[in-house]
């Protein structure tokens, strides 16, 4: 992913009209939707900041600051501390079929990349055990890692794996899925069993994901199934919702 401020040409502005009937805001939010949607402002590009932007262009500072909010909620621009303010990649879209977030990144060529952050192999706790169905207390290994898209977090992932593949290789995992891993087991998820909800990020997880305490999450709770009908893993999962959506087909009985 580029970091690099982008000054975008003289022709992306040139339509604004100060005295006309659409508010200023307005205006500006649409010229930068524009140029997002043509590629001249790219994703991944840092937007100039709002005093530079204030005052190349002669408009105020919160009539900026109004139209660059316009496009935050509708999920092109994102605003990072430390960062500024990017333009979003492109939303993940993912099917009902099952498929790993790092196969739908690679499809989607998104240069998916994951930052591990832990793994160990605990005894298992009430929700991991109702998740995989066995004893508390049965001896599972747990993984905590970030899934990047571009180099930017989209994703924190936390999975527990049936007893029996508590000796995984998780060395790889920072550049291959947890499916692919399984399948050198012989292991091949054949089905999965997911709740989807929402809710918002905690600091804890805002710093992770490179966001603010409170931005909105979508969470999936998902058991992933072999073909004899076996839990292997658990996974609780939380994705950054301006990133990355779910799409059902619904047929009528």
């Amino acid at each position: 992913m580029t970091q690099e401020q982008w000054e975008l040409p003289p022709s992306v502005w040139q339509g604004i009209d100060r005295g006309g009937p659409l508010p200023v805001y307005q205006q500006l939010a649409g010229a930068l939707e524009r140029a997002i949607r043509d590629e001249v402002l790219p994703a991944g590009a840092r937007l100039e900041n709002e005093v530079a932007l204030s005052d190349r262009l002669g408009i105020s500072r919160p009539t900026v600051r109004r139209a660059i909010q316009d496009l935050v909620d509708k999920g092109l621009l994102v605003r990072r501390p430390g960062v500024g303010t990017t333009v979003v990649h492109g939303r993940v879209m993912r099917g009902a079929e099952l498929t790993s977030l790092h196969a739908d990144l690679e499809r989607m060529g998104q240069h998916p990349s994951t930052t591990l952050l832990g793994h160990e192999v605990v005894a298992a706790n009430d929700g991991q055990s109702v998740g995989l169905g066995i004893e508390v207390g049965t001896p599972v290994l747990h993984l905590r890692r970030i899934r990047l898209a571009e180099g930017t977090p989209i994703a924190l992932l936390d999975n527990v794996m049936a007893p029996d593949l508590a000796d995984l290789d998780v060395g790889v995992l920072e550049e291959r899925s947890l499916y692919s891993l399984l399948q050198d087991r012989g292991v091949a998820v054949r089905v999965a069993r997911q709740r989807i909800s929402a809710r918002t990020a905690t600091a804890a997880e805002g710093r992770l994901l490179g966001v603010r305490s409170g931005t909105a999450l979508l969470t999936a709770d998902r058991t992933g199934f072999d073909a004899v009908g076996r839990a292997v893993e658990f996974g609780q999962h939380l994705y950054l919702a301006d990133r990355y959506s779910f799409e059902v087909t619904l047929v009528s009985r």
